[in-house]
């Protein structure tokens, strides 16, 4: 048994042992995530009993590995904004171009970026990367410190050592650094934007702990939607909170969706009167057409032998769904006919996430679906991916006033502020097939030593 796994298996013992094993102790878990406003649609942000573990060691080759495949993502920003025909080749939008043209003010692709990692045992691989915020850094700091005391945890830790991961404090003073780049020589004053739902009548909860969190270090700070904004006088602005800094929670193709280039903050961003984090220039990055760039030899002889390696090491092959040849491992293939072949191994992924096109997993479908999906994706654009298998394992849950164990497949998501990983957090999602998809979230992550 690995170290990892004797580790868990010692929690989940300890959860069975008196005074555990009655919950009682669930519920100051969750009046705790409830006062710090971990709770979404009425139910606490994690529904798991367990964090989740790293060794120190899988955490220092996640930390490099990430890092070199950030650099390398920068090399592709670059040679994209300069070559116009990789920009197409990335299936960028006329819009999306023209947005990635406009100088942010600061040299960063992304300066709060994440990449989706499955880290089991000795391998290490990265399944997206994603110019937003970490999905964990608003709520996984107070998510680590309500469990880190609770008391099982407290328990365990007299026999383990656990270490909390990141924080807020690396986001904003990422955001600061940048700032100060594009040219603010004051406090910011800082919108956190976000798009609401029809039905949605206030900031989502993780948007007002940012807001709060600002604040409490002394920058002004609002909640807002696009739709709130205006732009006059050069000077962009919430009611009469005038703003310098937009920290932007959406999609910029989500946003071209229900916007033009007219929009006020659309206006003030290209005419360099408000900072974006992240600005816009970070949609290269968020295609999955990226991956095909990134494996494609031929496109990165000239990056470092380190970053090389990294990337045949850790990311999947990847190729955008066109009617023309490629290669896989040095080889000449028909595309489209290679991936007809091969669908056992073979995942067809939209290039945007909209959520308006669906996943095509060839290990679960017929061979006659497989070919109506493939000429979908020669339609629309979409990537095809070569597909590795989830880590998954075994988390106590706490559904229906009792504990199950759930086989859960386990995401581990980078912090990574201008370039430097500033700590992980952990996703958990249902196996696929289970019938129980209603238990899903973030479980803190921590690193674990024996005392």
């Amino acid at each position: 048994m690995t170290q990892v796994g004797e580790a868990i298996a010692r929690y989940h013992k300890l959860l069975e042992s008196e005074p555990f094993k009655d919950l009682g102790w669930v519920a100051t878990l969750h009046e705790r995530m409830a006062a710090h406003n971990l709770i979404v649609s009425g139910k606490p942000i994690s529904p798991f009993l367990r964090p989740h573990f790293l060794t120190g060691r899988q955490y220092t080759t996640l930390v490099k590995a990430a890092e070199l495949i950030t650099g390398s993502i920068l090399r592709i920003k670059q040679m994209a904004l300069k070559n116009p025909a990789l920009l197409t080749k990335m299936e960028l939008l006329p819009a999306e171009k023209m947005l990635a043209s406009v100088d942010p003010g600061y040299s960063h692709l992304a300066v709060a970026s994440q990449l989706e990692s499955q880290i089991q045992n000795g391998s290490l691989r990265f399944s997206r990367y994603s110019a937003e915020i970490p999905n964990g850094i608003a709520y996984g700091e107070a998510l680590s410190s309500i469990f880190y005391d609770c008391g099982p945890v407290k328990e365990y830790r007299k026999r383990y050592s656990l270490t909390k991961l990141g924080g807020e404090k690396y986001l904003l003073s990422a955001m600061l650094k940048a700032f100060k780049e594009f040219g603010g020589k004051k406090q910011p004053r800082i919108a956190v934007v976000e798009f609401r739902q029809p039905f949605q009548t206030a900031e989502s909860h993780e948007n007002q702990s940012l807001r709060d969190y600002f604040r409490a270090h002394g920058h002004p700070a609002e909640v807002a939607a696009p739709e709130q904004l205006e732009y006059k006088n050069g000077v962009l602005r919430k009611g009469e909170f005038e703003i310098d800094l937009v920290f932007r929670r959406f999609g910029v193709h989500e946003f071209l969706v229900r916007y033009d280039l007219s929009h006020p903050l659309v206006r003030a961003y290209r005419e360099g009167k408000v900072c974006v984090i992240n600005s816009f220039r970070s949609e290269l990055a968020q295609k999955r057409s990226l991956f095909d760039l990134l494996t494609d030899e031929a496109f990165t002889a000239s990056f470092p032998a380190a970053e090389r390696k990294a990337i045949r090491d850790h990311i999947p092959w990847t190729r955008v769904v066109i009617p023309n040849h490629s290669t896989y491992q040095g080889e000449k293939i028909d595309l489209p006919e290679y991936i007809m072949q091969n669908r056992q191994r073979l995942v067809l992924r939209p290039n945007d996430d909209s959520g308006e096109q669906q996943t095509y997993e060839g290990a679960g479908m017929q061979e006659a679906a497989w070919e109506r999906a493939i000429k979908t994706a020669l339609r629309s654009p979409y990537v095809v991916q070569e597909v590795h298998p989830p880590v998954t394992g075994q988390f106590p849950v706490y559904h229906f006033d009792r504990m199950q164990m759930r086989e859960m497949q386990i995401d581990v998501h980078t912090h990574t502020f201008l370039g430097k990983v500033q700590g992980c957090s952990t996703n958990l999602n249902p196996v696929a097939n289970t019938g129980f998809s209603s238990v899903a979230g973030l479980t803190p992550t921590f690193l674990i030593d024996s005392k």
